[in-house]
């Protein structure tokens, strides 16, 4: 089934962007205007994230998050045969911070949140890291082939990717050594009265301890990760500095920090975010108190 579903794929791949984006526009127009696909999710983050904001503004945000969002996949599938060079042009940062802490010794922790093209940003990473090994954690997906396909693609410049099922197991061999680590760090956690409760955009959200907890553990230097867009097909990363000493930090600063760069960058670019996912999917409990780490009180 592998071979079938690549080989397919792969042949798609050659055709140039400009073709395939119209394959992206179609299926644009039929998620968003026919099937409506977690419309109501969406709208209704939008909502939260920006109150001040008219139904035709949110509107116009919604439609341009929908063609990122199919933009998206179809990059990923001219990855599978996307040249070097191409690649390049498609995708450019500064990560000359980063190489700084790992001369200076430091392991380095890269946190971002789910902006487009998100595979390009961990591609990038693998390509212009070399100095020590990096890696990145994942959610498997339920069918093998496209697991091994995604996989594939994820690792062509040597980054390892790790089951986030695994990670328990393999994190003390992992961290014996140097090591950069790529974290989505704005994912929903599974158990809201194990999670970083503050505020986002104004509504009580859980964050995920673990980004902040290992870097402390590990001492690592946290560095916040941001994908622009200045055209169709174009991104470009940037990194800002949290910290070069998590363990000099106090329990929550580095989740709220990463917290205050993200709302941030998504007021700058505010279809450049993954909002088809519930954000607020749990709702704050008294008993979650002791877990609250923002300044303002829910």
């Amino acid at each position: 089934m592998f071979y079938i579903i690549f080989g397919f794929l792969y042949l798609l791949s050659l055709l140039p962007l400009r073709i395939l984006y119209f394959f992206s526009d179609a299926i644009y127009f039929f998620l968003y205007h026919v099937f409506g696909y977690r419309k109501s999710t969406v709208m209704a983050n939008l909502k939260i994230a920006f109150p001040d904001k008219t139904e035709k503004e949110i509107s116009g945000i919604a439609k341009q998050f929908y063609s990122n969002l199919t933009d998206t996949f179809i990059e990923i599938i001219k990855l599978i045969s996307m040249s070097d060079r191409i690649f390049e042009k498609r995708c450019q940062g500064d990560f000359s911070l980063i190489e700084d802490l790992i001369k200076k010794g430091k392991n380095v922790q890269l946190h971002a949140g789910h902006q487009f093209n998100w595979e390009f940003g961990s591609l990038y990473m693998s390509k212009v890291i070399k100095l020590i090994p990096t890696y990145a954690i994942y959610m498997p997906i339920n069918n093998s082939a496209m697991e091994r396909m995604f996989l594939k693609i994820r690792e062509k410049y040597g980054t390892i990717f790790i089951k986030a099922t695994e990670f328990r197991k393999r994190r003390d061999e992992i961290f014996k050594k140097r090591f950069v680590f790529f974290l989505a760090a704005d994912q929903n956690p599974g158990n809201p009265a194990a999670a970083y409760w503050q505020n986002y955009f104004g509504k009580a959200a859980p964050f995920i301890t673990g980004p902040e907890q290992g870097g402390i553990k590990n001492d690592t230097a946290i560095v916040f990760v941001r994908s622009r867009i200045p055209k169709r097909g174009h991104y470009v990363l940037e990194c800002t500095l949290c910290t070069e000493s998590a363990a000099s930090t106090s329990t929550g600063e580095i989740t709220r920090s990463f917290r205050d760069f993200l709302e941030r960058i998504i007021r700058e670019e505010p279809a450049n975010y993954l909002w088809s996912h519930k954000r607020w999917k749990w709702d704050y409990k008294e008993t979650y108190k002791e877990n609250w780490i923002d300044n303002v009180r829910a």
